[in-house]
């Protein structure tokens, strides 16, 4: 933990614990505090790889579900439009710009054959109908 982020474990110590300086403390004594944190401390969250806590997910969660089901019941809903962003996935740091980004469009068949080829550094296809 102390090579991951040192400062997040000493704020973590001095906020659950109130040990602000952890180096007085024997070793085993700093690693069982250590392994005593909550799940949501600045640490464990940082060793997770997590960008917000379990109850804040599910939180966020509940909100787009809801937000959904209300939406369904409007004009918009009915006919697919105007569809909520979602709360979670604007929490987690997902947006729907890179979905898009990464997704194109082909006019035809020969356009997207052109678009593999080139892609897969071959030479350009004919693309045939049958």
């Amino acid at each position: 933990m102390i090579a991951i982020d040192e400062d997040a474990l000493i704020c973590d110590l001095a906020e659950t614990y109130q040990i602000y300086d952890y180096r007085r403390l024997p070793v085993q004594t700093v690693a069982v505090f250590s392994l005593g944190l909550r799940d949501n401390s600045r640490i464990k969250m940082k060793l997770s790889g997590s960008k917000i806590s379990i109850e804040q997910s599910l939180l966020a969660s509940i909100a787009d579900r809801l937000g959904i089901l209300i939406w369904q019941k409007t004009k918009d809903g009915a006919k697919g439009n105007n569809v909520p962003k979602s709360i979670l996935a604007t929490l987690n740091g997902e947006t729907e710009e890179k979905e898009k980004s990464e997704t194109r469009l082909f006019e035809s068949g020969e356009e997207f054959l052109k678009a593999r080829a080139k892609l897969l550094g071959k030479e350009e296809t004919k693309w045939q109908q049958n």
